[in-house]
Formats: structure tokens, C-alpha cells, sequence
């Protein structure tokens, strides 16, 4: 069985999130996909853009630490087109930074709206773990990646 291959969207800035989630995967089931670079390029917006749009999962984990606000809007985008491929954690705490106040609120009304859509949604990166160590293909999934990689 191939590995479930995992977009890691969402904070960027000094954010630690992906390598501490990395320490809890599973890296025989899991291929996760770092979009963060020193030195950012078309080419590596190229194959961001790729990677969201065909890996088995969509992840976006939003943290205070983020300098922007996209991340937002591209999970949003994505749950309202793929729910079943879409997940959402927001850590309203990290790194000794927390969203307060309308910040707050606005974090907390996307995670409400992402999860109407039909997406995963959590508040922590233990509970993510363990839903995507645990995440199976379904065979179309596994039929879909056969063909797309046998042309």
C-alpha cells in the first residue's frame, strides 16, 4: 500500500508546527509535503501548487505566529472544493504567542465554517496525529494515483 501523501499548508513565519508534527508521524504511512523554503521561487510556488491540488490530504494548521492572513482563505477555498481531502488544526496558542480578542473569534468562526463543509477539523497537533497516522485510502484514491503515475 503506498504512503498517504500530506500537503503541509498554513502558518509559516518561524513556526515550529511542522517539525513537531513531524515527530509524530508515522513515516511509513506517511509522505508529507514541506512547502517552506529558504529561498522562494516560482518554481517552488509551481510545485506548492501541485502538491495541493493532488495530495490525498490538504493540512493547514494556523497558528499566531502568522504574519498573513492566506492561509485562511486557502483552506476555506479547499474545504468548500474538497472536504474529504481538507484538514484544519488551529493552535490558538504557540510559542508564546495566542490569538486574542476579534483574531480569536475569527479563527474560531473559520474552524466552525471549515467544519460545515464537511472538513476535519482540530485544535490540536497530538489529536491531527492521530488522524492521519490512523487515515486510509479509500481504492479509488489508490486507482486515481495508478493512473495519474503509470501515463
Amino acid at each position: 500500500m503506498r504512503k498517504v501523501k500530506v500537503f503541509l499548508g498554513g502558518t509559516c513565519a518561524t513556526s515550529t508546527w511542522r517539525e513537531e508534527l513531524g515527530e509524530m508521524l508515522d513515516s511509513n504511512r506517511i509522505d508529507a509535503f514541506n512547502p517552506v523554503v529558504p529561498d522562494w521561487t516560482p518554481e517552488c510556488q509551481a510545485e506548492e501548487d501541485l502538491h495541493r491540488a493532488t495530495d490525498d490530504i490538504c493540512l493547514y494548521v494556523i497558528t499566531p505566529e502568522g504574519e498573513g492572513f492566506y492561509s485562511f482563505v486557502e483552506v476555506v477555498d479547499d474545504s468548500n472544493k474538497r472536504p474529504e481531502r481538507t484538514v484544519l488544526c488551529i493552535l490558538t496558542e504557540a510559542n508564546g504567542k495566542k490569538f486574542e480578542g476579534h483574531t480569536l473569534k475569527c479563527a474560531v468562526k473559520t474552524a466552525k465554517l471549515v467544519a460545515e463543509n464537511g472538513a476535519y477539523v482540530t485544535d490540536s497537533l497530538e489529536d491531527l496525529a492521530r488522524y492521519l497516522n490512523g487515515y486510509e485510502l479509500s481504492e479509488e484514491a489508490n486507482i486515481q494515483y495508478t493512473k495519474k503515475n503509470n501515463k
